[in-house]
Formats: structure tokens, sequence, C-alpha cells
């Protein structure tokens, strides 16, 4: 079949990815960019959305990222991300999705923006430490601060050097249980 001045053999496509094809074709779409059998359908899917939401699919529509890794890159130029930072593939999926997830939260990723670090460690290191970043909290207040972040709390709530660590814990945990911890905060500011 004649697509876009080149000849698509459908004998070389399963009918998941003529599906893809035909998907993009309805939509009027340039399928020249993902119409290749070696892409599985999951691929030429990630290469179709992108084209749909009119993004740079050069970026990604390649056989060397996986298909976790084309979803990665495809919703971080959704999002108006600077991909480059992580659209490489030393970088494995997990770790670029942790990378998006430190430019989505506008944190400093060139901190951990290297494929020495795995994507838990990572996940470690992503937090904005300056919030915490003070010799006015001990380290067992700092760790609360750290934690709260990490789980993507309200840390303001707790985030003060006249609470005492376990009360810094008992606000978090109560926090992650979304219950209203502004009452603990208010009611005992001194963790007594």
């Amino acid at each position: 079949m004649p697509v876009n001045g080149m000849n698509i053999d459908e004998s070389k496509f399963n009918d998941a990815q003529m599906i893809q094809i035909l998907m993009g074709l309805e939509k009027s779409l340039d399928v020249s960019i993902y119409a290749d059998p070696k892409f599985t359908w999951e691929q030429m899917e990630q290469i179709r959305v992108g084209l749909e939401h009119d993004i740079d699919v050069s970026i990604y529509a390649n056989l060397t990222y996986s298909l976790t890794q084309m979803m990665s890159i495809r919703k971080g130029l959704e999002k108006g991300l600077d991909v480059s930072i992580y659209a490489d593939p030393k970088f494995n999926s997990a770790q670029m999705f942790a990378i998006r997830l430190g430019l989505v939260d506008e944190v400093d990723v060139s901190t951990y923006a290297d494929p020495k670090y795995d994507y838990y460690q990572m996940e470690e290191i992503h937090v904005d430490v300056s919030i915490y970043a003070d010799p006015k909290y001990d380290w067992r207040q700092m760790r609360q601060i750290r934690l709260g972040l990490v789980a993507n709390l309200n840390v303001s709530l707790y985030a003060n050097p006249k609470f005492t660590w376990p009360h810094m814990q008992e606000i978090r945990l109560e926090l992650e249980r979304d219950l209203d911890a502004r009452i603990a905060a208010y009611e005992n500011p001194k963790g007594v």
C-alpha cells in the first residue's frame, strides 16, 4: 500500500503494527516515521501519540530506545521538559523516570543525572536538600524532613527546629496516613 510516497508491504507487519499505521493514517500523521517492522507495535504507538501531540518525535523514534524509555521521553516532551538531560540510551527507563520526576519537581537534577546512580539512589538524591541543609536541625530532624520530601508531603507543617525529631516523625506519619496533622502541629509545637 502506498503511504506518504513510500510503499508499505503489509506482509512485513503484524496486525497490531498495522493498526498503529492505520490509526496514524486516519489522523493524517506522517506514519513513515514509524512504519518500520523493527518497531514493536507499542513503540509505534508511542511515536504515533507523540505525533498526535505535535512533539518532536525524532528525539525518541529510534530503535536504540525501549518502549518504556520512549514513553519517558515522550511524556517529558509533552510537559515541555528539557529531555536532552536524560534522552540517552545509557539511562535505563527507571533512571529516565527518576530524572523526569526531578525535572517536573523543578529540582536541580545535575547532581544525579548520571548513569552511575541507580533509580533508588536517584530517588534519594532528587530531593531539594536546601530545605533542611541547616545546622539548626540535628541529623534526626533532617531525616524526618527528607523522608517527608521524598513522600511528597507538605513538610512546612513540621520543618521547624522547635519540633523534636519524634514529634516531626509523628506529624510525618500522620501526613502519610492523610490525617490532619495541622492540629497536632499547633497543639504541641515543642513536641512534648
